[in-house]
């Protein structure tokens, strides 16, 4: 009987960690789609420019930046689902 646990409990733990990975790819995306509008919204055109020549993830680092930076300076409102709070 342990045996067969210890045989079946890898087996099960694979099955659920693939199945998690089913559920998180649509959230992944959906999160990532969502920064990007976010970004083309807000960027500057120094930023829009590393994103042309450098990729998303570098001018996303930029920008990211910048929003942290002028979150210590000024109180910015915080949003829940997409809206102001």
């Amino acid at each position: 009987m342990i045996g067969l646990l210890v045989v079946l409990f890898p087996l099960l733990l694979m099955a659920f960690m693939l199945l998690m990975e089913r559920v998180e790819v649509p959230l992944r995306r959906a999160a990532v789609e969502t920064q990007v509008e976010e970004f083309l919204d807000t960027a500057r055109p120094d930023e829009v420019d590393t994103f042309v020549r450098e990729g998303f993830t570098s001018a996303l680092e930029r920008w990211r930046g910048r929003r942290q930076r002028l979150a210590r300076m000024l109180p910015i409102p915080n949003r829940v689902n997409g809206k102001r709070s």
